[in-house]
């Protein structure tokens, strides 16, 4: 609180915008970590095995229709595994599985083994790994080497004459394999901003959550604590001189003790609540309804509490409505502890579409606490206000 003479705290806010109650999702357990490694490692291999079966099984299969072809031997069969083998380690060398693949595609064809898949598929897999890795100035340079390799060098070898619809034929399938393979980065890209953006609003969430509560049970405990403070001093002195007198201040500290877990309940109680909110909670949130209350409770510390209101009073948003009462609270506590006074006033004023809740005291105020000693009241004030603008 100020130090200065005469001290207010006022509160102005809209009260067109319902507040915004803060939701978090429930985290699942994540596997354990062999678990996870099993999981990586078998989506590493199992490609592999798919590839090198449709690789060497469908070629042979080709090749018992072409008998003008050389069948299939030794080297044939290493040159179609080839790339399926560079696949192994695609996650960590992009760029030299992708290099693999082409030149044992490459070599294939250059022979007079029987046509069909042949390197192909092993060669798409690393391409779409190379550009889902970044590396996709080299995949598209790949694809240009790959189609001059296919088509320039077998004529200079006799193997075949030029023939310009299998080029053409050949450039458009690499075109679409090219931008096949961006068209699934972009989204796997956009899936991951998505769930790093519904991760962050999920720490958010759970961040302001965190806030509400502490400022919650802040609010609750802190002005009943000190009320019960105060008449338990009082009590004290009038136990030791006038014994016959201390029954209001024990009377006094039962009542703020009661409203204090009743209070703390109804806090609780939210917290128990559901994502849905289905299970309503026992005892009906705090409200400027209830400042008479808080002001008699008050008044028995020994506070002496008025309470002027203008303008047409009306139901306001709920948030609104905690949001005042609690800064009411909150400043009459700091009065009760700081403010060396016995008169303090709360002022409502009622706009067309705001509420200015203003508390006065004409105390001399306490010296400011060190900053490790100072309390968390008013800034939880200030974060109450922020918390109702528009976002």
């Amino acid at each position: 609180m100020p130090t200065d003479a005469r001290r207010r705290t006022v509160l102005s806010v809209a009260t067109t915008d319902p507040a915004r109650a803060p939701r978090t999702r429930a985290a699942l357990p994540r596997p354990p970590a062999r678990g996870r490694a099993l999981g990586r490692w078998w989506l590493d291999i199992f490609p592999v095995l798919v590839v090198a079966i449709l690789q060497v099984g469908a070629t042979a299969a080709a090749g018992h229709n072409q008998p003008e072809r050389t069948s299939l031997d030794a080297l044939g069969v290493a040159l179609l595994l080839a790339g399926p083998a560079a696949l192994l380690v695609r996650r960590r060398w992009p760029e030299v599985t992708l290099a693999v693949a082409l030149a044992a595609a490459l070599a294939y064809w250059l022979t007079d083994y029987p046509r069909g898949p042949a390197g192909f598929p092993a060669l798409i897999v690393a391409l779409v790994s190379a550009v889902l890795a970044g590396r996709r100035a080299f995949a598209w340079g790949t694809l240009a080497a790959g189609y001059l390799g296919f088509t320039v060098l077998p004529p200079l070898l006799g193997q075949e004459s030029w023939n310009v619809g299998r080029a053409l034929g050949l450039a458009a399938w690499l075109l679409v394999l090219g931008t096949g393979a961006e068209i699934f980065r972009t989204r796997r890209e956009r899936r991951a901003e998505l769930a790093h953006v519904q991760a962050e609003e999920a720490r958010r969430r759970a961040s302001e959550e965190r806030l509400l509560i502490a400022r919650e049970l802040h609010d609750v405990l802190a002005h009943n604590i000190s009320l019960i403070n105060v008449q338990a001093g009082v009590a004290l002195h009038l136990l030791d001189e006038r014994p016959d007198q201390a029954r209001p201040a024990l009377t006094a500290i039962k009542d703020a003790s009661k409203e204090a877990l009743g209070e703390l309940r109804s806090v609780l109680d939210v917290l128990r609540r559901g994502e849905d909110g289905a299970t309503a909670p026992r005892t009906p949130t705090a409200g400027l309804r209830d400042l008479p209350g808080l002001m008699e409770r008050t008044r028995t510390a020994g506070l002496d509490v008025t309470l002027d209101v203008s303008g047409e009073a009306r139901p306001v948003p709920a948030g609104v409505d905690l949001a005042a009462f609690r800064i009411v609270q909150e400043a009459l506590t700091n009065v009760v502890r700081h403010a060396d006074t016995g008169i303090a006033r709360v002022r409502l004023d009622y706009g067309d579409d705001q509420l200015t809740v203003q508390v006065d005291d004409d105390g001399a105020g306490a010296p400011a606490p060190p900053r490790e000693g100072r309390g968390r009241g008013i800034a939880g004030m200030r974060e109450r206000v922020l918390g109702l603008a528009p976002q």
